[in-house]
């Protein structure tokens, strides 16, 4: 019986990327599929940057296991990327990836971090910061993909994505987790330095 279900819902996936692909194909205003896109094709763009931005980080963290953490995170990364490309070609859609207006804003903000702070644990504790930021923004944006394919009886894809967003919820905890550890160290550093 649960082989059925699951047949039953592979079948009803492919006919939801079949009705996705006309949808698309046929121009139609703005639907559910088309809000879907657009997030797609910015989650997308949004991916791209931090591929761009994350060795950046790498180089300006002083913590090795905050350096790590990002270097393992550039990887994964790239990996997300394929998976929205896959999802692209699921479901016949222009591989073309929009400016994230909101990425790039986050992205300047640690960008910002590394020009303001020296190295140290001090810029380590701004890094996660401003990395988590980030964090919070795509659990956000493939939080709502997930829920959208979903709804759109796009299930296949919705597992691809979710497995994407658990990455990200991941990725979040471990920097929580970084920040423990680099937060004391980096309050010890403050009161040094607001002492000599």
């Amino acid at each position: 019986m649960a082989k059925n279900k699951s047949k039953s819902k592979s079948t009803s996936s492919n006919n939801a990327e079949e009705n996705f692909q006309e949808a698309a194909e046929s121009g139609q205003g703005m639907t559910l599929q088309s809000v879907f896109e657009e997030l797609l094709k910015d989650t997308y763009g949004a991916e791209k940057q931090i591929v761009k931005a994350l060795p950046n980080l790498v180089e300006a963290a002083m913590s090795e296991e905050l350096q790590q953490a990002f270097e393992d995170h550039l990887e994964q990364t790239k990996e997300q990327v394929t998976r929205l490309e896959q999802i692209f070609s699921m479901l016949g859609i222009n591989r073309m990836a929009k400016e994230c207006k909101a990425m790039q804003g986050l992205l300047e903000e640690g960008d910002e971090v590394i020009e303001t702070f020296e190295e140290g644990t001090v810029r380590d504790c701004a890094l996660i910061v401003a990395a988590q930021k980030v964090e919070h923004y795509e659990i956000a944006a493939y939080g709502s993909l997930c829920e959208l394919a979903e709804v759109l009886g796009l299930h296949r894809v919705a597992d691809i994505l979710d497995t994407t967003l658990e990455e990200e919820e991941e990725t979040d905890q471990l920097l929580t987790s970084i920040a423990e550890t680099v937060n004391d160290q980096a309050m010890e550093e403050s009161e040094e330095y607001a002492t000599a």
